[in-house]
């Protein structure tokens, strides 16, 4: 074993730090790494936990990729898909594609004796995966279409409810309008409340039997306006989509479930500032603290530095065994702090304890993603930039006169 680690590591577990200054200062080097840690993953992890969650909510509800037809541009009364150069098949051939659902949209407004509603209704297909929207309902199921005939079923949000006043199955007039035609009038039935925390979804999507809305843009028995894609894994998204472009046609567009609430994609870019800005003020934090146990350590020790100097230690050994002491340090600091740290990201993840505000967070809950490379990556970083962090103050070892340190008291 080299004699920088040997003897490091002797220091650093004798029994003489239990009865002077190394005790208290020991204590707050370690005390300083396990906060910094702590704040660091709850950090990371609420913070890749929100951006995630809000996106897989945003996905799982309108497809992590929608098709559209260019000429429905950004109106909610979704135009007839082109099926020139549209390939559904080959979309889903492609490996990270999960499944493709059609709908159609139209605008309208519900209506009863108390009030009115302003709605955007959603018609979908027999291919509804209603199991990846179950995650969003609290009360009732979702239509079950067939796309034979009309089905008046309805799954509205709980804020139409609310305002509505409107419960499990109560029924619903909706009004819909055609340019130079009479309004079209529907009577539609509750069979499900549903709530994603997203406010631009929650306060206006219905959904109902696509029919209802062929019917009503006069489009045929086989015709939609849009697909939904839906992806394995969100985060493959901006891999998968110029993949999926390719099929799509000249006439059709796509785009991606961040793109459609811009709003919401700027909030969500906001984390990854927030994110460096605290792990950059930890780790200085961090920095500081262990330079300072550094320091305290060399003064502390003079008799030592003089005493292996005059045996014939250099001092770029000597630099050595003081970086690797602290380091050694350091170590229990990491544990306690990865241990409290994750210990509490559980109790978040499993219990939900911290609430907020979805009006304001898009989120219920705080979110947590506890990903083992970002877990690992701040013990690591911390530790490698701590011990570089360390060269530059262990030269004040260089300026000890061994004859003076030996005579230091």
């Amino acid at each position: 074993m080299k004699f920088p680690l040997y003897f490091s590591r002797k220091i650093a577990f004798s029994k003489d730090n239990k009865n002077n200054l190394s005790r208290v200062i020991i204590f707050i080097g370690r005390l300083s790494v396990a906060l910094g840690i702590i704040v660091s993953l709850i950090t990371v992890s609420t913070g890749f936990g929100s951006k995630k969650a809000i996106k897989e909510r945003l996905a799982d509800f309108s497809g992590h990729i929608t098709i559209k037809s260019t000429r429905s541009n950004s109106s909610y009364n979704t135009s007839v898909l082109d099926n020139q150069g549209l390939d559904i098949q080959k979309i889903k051939q492609i490996p990270d594609v999960e499944s493709v659902q059609k709908y159609a949209t139209v605008t309208g407004i519900m209506r009863n004796e108390n009030s009115f509603a302003g709605i955007i209704f959603k018609g979908i297909g027999k291919d509804f995966d209603s199991l990846r929207f179950k995650k969003f309902l609290i009360e009732g199921t979702t239509p079950k279409v067939t796309e034979v005939g009309f089905n008046n079923s309805v799954t509205i949000s709980q804020k139409i409810a609310n305002d509505l006043h409107l419960k499990l199955k109560d029924s619903i007039v909706t009004v819909f309008s055609k340019a130079d035609q009479k309004p079209i009038y529907r009577k539609f039935e509750i069979v499900g409340i549903y709530k994603t925390d997203i406010k631009m979804i929650d306060d206006q999507f219905v959904l109902g039997g696509i029919n209802h809305v062929r019917k009503i843009q006069d489009m045929k028995a086989n015709e939609m306006g849009g697909l939904d894609i839906f992806l394995k894994d969100i985060n493959n998204i901006d891999k998968d989509f110029p993949e999926i472009e390719k099929f799509i046609g000249y006439k059709n567009y796509a785009e991606k479930a961040t793109e459609k609430y811009p709003q919401i994609n700027d909030w969500i870019s906001i984390f990854d500032t927030n994110i460096a800005l605290i792990i950059i003020i930890m780790l200085i934090v961090v920095v500081i603290n262990i330079i300072m146990v550094l320091l305290i350590l060399i003064i502390e020790r003079t008799n030592s530095i003089g005493l292996l100097k005059t045996l014939g230690a250099s001092n770029s050994q000597i630099r050595k065994t003081f970086i690797n002491y602290t380091l050694i340090i350091m170590i229990p600091g990491l544990l306690y702090g990865n241990a409290i740290g994750i210990g509490l990201l559980l109790i978040q993840k499993f219990f939900g304890i911290i609430k907020l505000n979805p009006e304001n967070y898009y989120v219920s809950t705080v979110p947590v993603d506890l990903n083992p490379l970002a877990i690992t990556s701040i013990s690591v970083g911390i530790l490698i930039i701590s011990g570089l962090a360390l060269i530059i103050p262990s030269y004040l070892i260089s300026k000890i006169s061994p004859v003076k340190a030996i005579k230091y008291n």
